[in-house]
């Protein structure tokens, strides 16, 4: 299996991207393409050792940054580490993409050039999430703010095969966001979403509140980006938060030092819980290819779980069960985007 990697992507660059390729191919056997500045690439590879044949490189003259207007920057920058991939997906000479890189131009990257499934109207970014009981899976999380009910029922879809082939949970229960549980709560969006689930080949257990989100009631969370977003920003600020407030405590006197020392290994569980290193990153459900978004801050153990996820995804062959599913609703309008 070939996985591309952007090698200039993300806060940590190279430094994470090559020892986390490398990682991946001595656990994973995978083959990887890393694809960026071509000299540098060959240094860091020297730097970490590695003497094997599973690595190509593909030389890349442009980076897109996170300053940039995204679907621009794709149209322009045809010679960037990211369109060069996307474009190994889209012909077939990678299995999947992996990228840490500039969120806004991987989505509109894998819209215009790796294009959507045949009847997904929008495709919609996955965020693992954590939860008391594991983990669940929230999307949209941030492709899309404005959502048609059959959005939401196509997510829903997608959510819970991704949910169940590759987090391993068995019919997954899915429920849609909204502000209250009761049917008929919530704006007109909602409300139709609420009936097309319902209807849906799926676990759909009805509404679910926000405060009931890290609970774990439900395995797949659906909403539109706008609110997806949101909450995933509000939870990586409060658990931020939270963490601070407690080394504050615990810092505060020598009592509570001693009792922050009693407690540490059980913290240090708790932390590897909201880990997000632990994921990988967050898959966009409804192209054509994998393409897997790495977290902008990822190290090499990060980028090394995105890779592993994308062959689980690969091997799983999520994208061909969603397109029957899809397909069985009569989903076979042709909505590609124009570029």
């Amino acid at each position: 299996m070939i996985i591309a990697v952007d090698a200039m992507g993300g806060d940590q660059g190279l430094l994470a991207t090559v020892k986390g390729s490398i990682e991946a191919i001595k656990e994973l056997g995978v083959n990887i393409i890393l694809i960026g500045n071509e000299e540098k690439i060959k240094n860091e590879i020297l730097k970490n050792n590695y003497c094997g044949s599973d690595i190509e490189i593909i030389n890349a003259e442009e980076v897109i940054t996170n300053d940039e207007e995204p679907a621009m920057a794709i149209r322009r920058k045809k010679k960037s580490s990211m369109v060069i991939g996307l474009n190994l997906v889209k012909e077939g000479s990678a299995d999947a993409f992996v990228s840490s890189g500039s969120t806004g131009a991987l989505l509109a990257g894998g819209l215009f050039i790796v294009k959507r499934i045949k009847g997904i109207d929008r495709a919609a970014l996955a965020i693992p999430y954590p939860t008391k009981r594991g983990v669940s899976l929230l999307l949209d999380a941030g492709a899309n703010t404005d959502c048609k009910a059959k959005y939401l029922q196509q997510f829903a879809i997608m959510g819970s095969i991704y949910t169940e082939k590759i987090l391993n949970i068995g019919n997954p229960k899915v429920s849609l966001i909204n502000i209250g549980t009761e049917e008929g709560k919530g704006n007109e969006l909602s409300k139709e979403a609420y009936l097309l689930l319902r209807s849906s080949n799926i676990n759909f257990v009805g509404n679910i509140e926000a405060r009931d989100i890290p609970e774990g009631v439900a395995d797949v969370l659906v909403c539109d980006g706008f609110v997806g977003n949101i909450i995933l920003k509000l939870t990586e600020g409060l658990a931020m938060s939270i963490f601070s407030m407690l080394k504050d405590e615990f810092m505060s006197s020598i009592k509570s030092k001693i009792g922050a020392l009693l407690l540490k290994s059980g913290f240090k569980k708790f932390k590897k819980r909201l880990d997000y290193t632990e994921y990988g990153g967050a898959p966009l459900l409804g192209t054509r290819g994998v393409v897997i978004k790495a977290h902008g801050s990822s190290d090499a153990k990060a980028i090394k779980n995105a890779i592993k996820q994308a062959k689980v995804f690969v091997e799983n062959k999520v994208i061909e069960k969603i397109e029957d599913e899809i397909s069985s609703l009569g989903g076979n309008h042709d909505t590609e985007e124009r570029f």
